[in-house]
């Protein structure tokens, strides 16, 4: 993304933090943030919109706790058919206006069976099964060209996070998070087979902005929200409906969480 493009209010404003709210949470930034500005995606130059229903398609930026912050209210998808580098614009505009520190929050389907909905997990790891990655292309320039992923997830932070919610006792899961492209969900073999991979939740977003976060040397903090069992788990057909249910039951639990963790950051 181009200096030209980035919206004057933004680099003037020089957010922190960002947070990327995933389906069923976007309600985060106008239940929690004290709301300086809106700039919809599609008043931009260049610029994907949302298209899935449960993500507004608006940077939000404002205040919480002492932080500045700007949030996605509402991201991109693959399976919407935007390019990789497409859905990964935020994350660099991101980056450019003085964001340095990252949360991404998702809803995931649980493979971990002891995982139920409704549950939080902080991701430790990721599995890319997207068959693509962000990176691919001719460099940038900007961030490093093979950035190390040893650790994704910022260690340091999940730990601090994990002794506030034992504080709090909230019950926080941590696990590996696999990422397919969508928008079917996943079959039972499919789910079996992830699970001898090692992943305990999947989704279908998160991993592409997390790669991107890490080439720019952002710290990143996944949170998935489990709105669901994964297919052959769960006994009743997976409804994005469910998802969305399932979000809005945990609101108050997860909107704690999330800005606790940013206070923490």
């Amino acid at each position: 993304m181009q200096d030209s493009q980035i919206p004057t209010e933004l680099t003037e404003f020089k957010p922190e933090v960002g947070l990327i709210l995933g389906s069923g949470l976007g309600f985060f930034a106008d239940d929690r943030i004290e709301v300086a500005g809106r700039i919809p995606y599609g008043e931009m130059d260049g610029f994907p919109v949302s298209t899935v229903p449960g993500h507004v398609g608006q940077f939000v930026y404002g205040h919480l706790d002492g932080k500045r912050v700007i949030c996605m209210q509402g991201r991109f998808h693959y399976y919407e058919g935007y390019t990789m580098q497409q859905l990964t614009m935020p994350i660099r505009l991101m980056a450019k206006v003085g964001v340095h520190t990252l949360f991404v929050t998702n809803a995931a389907g649980g493979i971990n069976r002891s995982y139920t909905p409704g549950d939080f997990m902080l991701l430790s790891d990721h599995i890319n099964f997207l068959g693509t990655n962000p990176l691919i292309g001719a460099h940038s320039g900007e961030g490093v060209r093979f950035p190390d992923m040893t650790a994704v997830y910022d260690a340091d932070l999940r730990s601090i996070i994990r002794t506030w919610a034992a504080t709090k006792g909230i019950e926080l899961k941590e696990g590996v998070y696999l990422a397919t492209t969508g928008p079917s969900f996943e079959t039972p073999a499919e789910i079996r087979a992830f699970a001898h991979l090692g992943a305990d939740a999947v989704g279908m977003s998160t991993v592409p902005e997390a790669i991107v976060a890490r080439q720019l040397g952002l710290r990143v903090i996944g949170i998935s929200c489990i709105t669901n069992a994964a297919a052959g788990i769960s006994q009743s057909l997976l409804t994005h409906e469910e998802v969305s249910e399932t979000a809005d039951r945990v609101r108050p639990q997860f909107a704690e969480l999330l800005a606790s963790s940013v206070a923490l950051a």
